[in-house]
């Protein structure tokens, strides 16, 4: 891929650990610190360490697993830690985990010292498609999500296919969430592709990470800091990051994972694009169908729907007191900057119920 200066060099072919270790050897790195928590530290963490080729001192930090870590709390216990340790301004950070990691550790990276170089390692399919690519980084406000946080792509981002074997078929489905919105908001023949996952093998799985990835890398060169095109990635997410949270905190509604929670988000936006945006009602519906193959529905409550609501009011991608929603014209064609009512967005849940 060509990809711009600012993008990270995303490694992946039969060498990933000997391009790796060219890389940290041509970075000059004081030290090394290893950010994991305790799920990939008993999974994944032998299995890295024993190919990364370095004679540099090397550090690793664990943190508990679970998106109720990824707060500042978190980050205050980490800092203290590297300044403990040793970490200076040429330490380099590797974040080998999931999503909640690579977004906890490249805002820690991007914060201690005023800056420190990161690495991001992947280790689920939705990080490796979508969370550890782009640069996001940052925290959650209570349980508003990614409150705080930076923009700063990983110098790195090595995609080890390998590590996908840990995985349980929860984890395997949020991932997959992600892939399917790449297809919805850019590319109808990859959405196609997918579409059809009974007729796929696992062989085929690393080009379809490639392409997912593609689509998010070239989407970020265009537009780094998100003041246009690069928002249709949020495609699925202003409703999906309110019901995440919501059902965290609720003791009646399953803790549901990222990518679970976006699928919901996904069929409900669909609905709003065919009130708002000029979808079909037969797109619609394939994408309901398509999502509800590989994701269990849930059930939501007038309560629920009315809650998750304003939730949405603290949606950080709101400007001027407006929710704002990536909605599809078509598949593979999104609009930004839509708004929808609270009345629209009932009918939306109403879809996904039925």
């Amino acid at each position: 891929m060509n990809l711009p200066e600012f993008s990270s060099k995303i490694i992946y072919n039969e060498d990933t650990f000997k391009s790796l270790a060219a890389f940290i050897k041509t970075f000059k790195a004081s030290n090394i610190f290893i950010l994991t928590d305790t799920n990939t530290n008993q999974h994944c963490s032998s299995y890295f360490l024993s190919n990364l080729e370095t004679t540099l001192a090397v550090e690793v930090l664990e943190i508990e697993v679970g998106e109720q870590h990824k707060n500042i709390e978190t980050c205050f216990q980490l800092w203290e830690a590297m300044a403990n340790l040793g970490a200076d301004k040429k330490t380099l950070l590797i974040n080998l985990g999931g999503g909640v990691l690579t977004d906890l550790g490249g805002f820690l990276a991007s914060t201690y010292k005023r800056g420190i170089s990161f690495i991001n390692i992947p280790t689920t399919l939705l990080a490796m498609v979508d969370a550890a690519i782009g640069g996001k980084t940052g925290v959650n406000l209570g349980n508003l999500k990614n409150q705080v946080g930076v923009i700063n792509p990983a110098k790195a981002i090595l995609i080890d296919p390998s590590f996908l074997a840990t995985l349980p078929p929860q984890e395997m489905r949020s991932g997959l969430a992600e892939m399917l919105k790449h297809g919805l908001i850019y590319d109808a023949a990859y959405w196609n592709k997918l579409s059809a996952l009974n007729k796929l093998t696992t062989a085929d799985l690393m080009e379809l990470i490639k392409t997912s990835i593609e689509i998010k890398t070239t989407i970020v060169a265009k537009d780094l800091h998100e003041n246009n095109l690069r928002k249709v990635l949020n495609y699925g997410h202003t409703l999906g990051h309110a019901i995440e949270s919501y059902c965290f905190n609720h003791p009646n509604l399953p803790k549901l994972l990222h990518g679970e929670a976006i699928a919901i988000g996904m069929v409900l936006e669909a609905y709003l694009s065919v009130e708002i945006a000029s979808l079909s009602k037969a797109a619609a519906k394939e994408i309901k169908q398509v999502v509800l193959q590989s994701f269990p529905k849930i059930t939501f409550t007038e309560t629920d729907i009315e809650n998750i609501y304003q939730l949405l009011q603290h949606d950080k991608k709101n400007s001027h007191g407006n929710i704002q929603f990536v909605l599809l014209e078509a598949i593979g064609k999104p609009v930004i900057d839509c708004n929808a009512t609270f009345t629209q967005v009932k009918a939306a849940f109403d879809f996904y119920n039925s």
